[in-house]
């Protein structure tokens, strides 16, 4: 009895120690298995990936403008004299003949009035001299005095008569002189600069401003600004699209909230040799006066082109000893490195002409560790991370931009 027990308790520790060794093999290849399966998963990179995509149907260029005004009249003194009264500032708006200044010119209303004299006189001597004329000439019949006297008294009675036309011109030359000393205004505008003052001396050849200064200078500054002239130098790049029809987005700094457009007047139709652009002419409506001449503008000129150039990301970009490459996942979802060539690179994008299309997917921000015909895994990156989206927004504004 007792013999049979310590069989079956043996038994049983045999059966123990079989069941507790399987469980430890069968743990440990468990273990194993889920390891190996780990090490692969990690073994195997996940990368996300972006589609090129291809350039709008036209390019912008943005460019630094100058605002001038339609007209801009600088007014000089054409007389002598001392500054009287000035009735326009700064800002004024005027219109054609409206006065903007008095000019007292004594010295030239002396000259004035010894021409009037002169005039005066030479009239006189021609009374005489056709009177004495007319006498010569009734004496000829009875032939008491010679031909010769008669043609001498005759002649000079058309010189002096040609002295009475040459005293009345001389008048009228200081008549128009005298209305130079009213200075007014020469169209309907705006004063943009008075440079004189009560008292100040002036003259046609030296004007003394109310800083003092002597050098020749305006009186007057007088702008149109119901239409203004804005001029941009345009690169050769966009000489084909310069012909009528083409307007032009336009902000200035002093409204930056508000565009105005302009609209193509002309241009140079020739490079400066040093810029390589064109001064292009275009013509901005300023009905309501909000824009002033000398501003800066900002010029943004839009144009159909058709380039058929793609752009992706420059955090796609690899450089490897044989140039510029990127890596596309392939329909296997392996890494292959292939060449590109690219056309011009800009802040966050590049354009590309070659060496990649629409379908192909590749891999943004690649990991330095990813070779050729490494097996990847295409995931979706946490937010912030990812810029495939948002480099197609910020690549459209650059292109447009540029």
């Amino acid at each position: 009895m007792s013999t049979m027990r310590g069989k079956a308790l043996t038994s049983l520790g045999i059966l123990l120690c079989v069941m507790y060794f399987g469980y430890r093999y069968y743990s440990s290849e468990t273990n194993a298995a889920v390891l190996r399966e780990t090490t692969l998963d990690h073994a195997i990179q996940k990368v996300s990936v972006i589609s090129p995509k291809m350039l709008p149907p036209n390019e912008t260029i943005t460019l630094p403008g100058n605002i001038q005004a339609w007209y801009e009249a600088q007014i000089f003194a054409q007389v002598s004299g001392y500054v009287k009264m000035w009735h326009k500032d700064y800002g004024a708006i005027v219109k054609k003949d409206e006065v903007l200044a008095e000019v007292n010119a004594p010295a030239l209303d002396a000259q004035y009035a010894q021409a009037k004299a002169d005039l005066e006189t030479e009239r006189a001597r021609n009374v005489l001299a056709e009177l004495t004329a007319k006498r010569y000439v009734a004496m000829r019949p009875n032939q008491a005095v010679s031909e010769q006297a008669i043609s001498v008294q005759v002649q000079e009675a058309k010189a002096q008569a040609a002295k009475v036309r040459a005293a009345e011109q001389n008048v009228r030359n200081f008549e128009a002189l005298i209305r130079f000393k009213t200075i007014v205004a020469p169209f309907d505008g705006v004063v943009t600069a008075r440079n004189i003052n009560v008292g100040n001396y002036v003259n046609k050849e030296a004007t003394p401003g109310e800083g003092g200064s002597s050098a020749i200078r305006d009186l007057f500054t007088v702008a149109d600004v119901s239409k203004l002239r804005l001029f941009v130098s345009v690169p050769e790049a966009f000489g084909p699209f310069l012909q009528p029809g083409l307007t032009a987005d336009v902000t200035v700094p002093q409204l930056p909230n508000r565009h105005f457009t302009g609209k193509f007047l002309t241009v140079a139709r020739g490079f400066d040799v040093s810029t390589r652009t064109a001064i292009t002419v275009f013509e901005i409506d300023n009905e309501d006066r909000e824009l002033w001449p000398g501003s800066y503008a900002t010029v943004r000129l839009t144009a159909p082109v058709e380039k058929n150039v793609l752009t992706i990301p420059t955090t796609a970009l690899v450089f490897q000893e044989h140039g510029a490459q990127i890596a596309l996942v392939s329909d296997d979802d392996r890494v292959h490195f292939k060449p590109i060539t690219m056309s011009r690179v800009l802040d966050n994008v590049m354009e590309i002409t070659d060496g990649i299309t629409e379908k192909d997917r590749i891999i943004n921000n690649p990991s330095a560790a990813l070779l050729e015909g490494d097996k990847v895994v295409m995931v979706t990156p946490a937010p912030g991370y990812e810029l495939s989206d948002e480099h197609q927004k910020t690549g459209d504004k650059e292109v447009a931009s540029k």
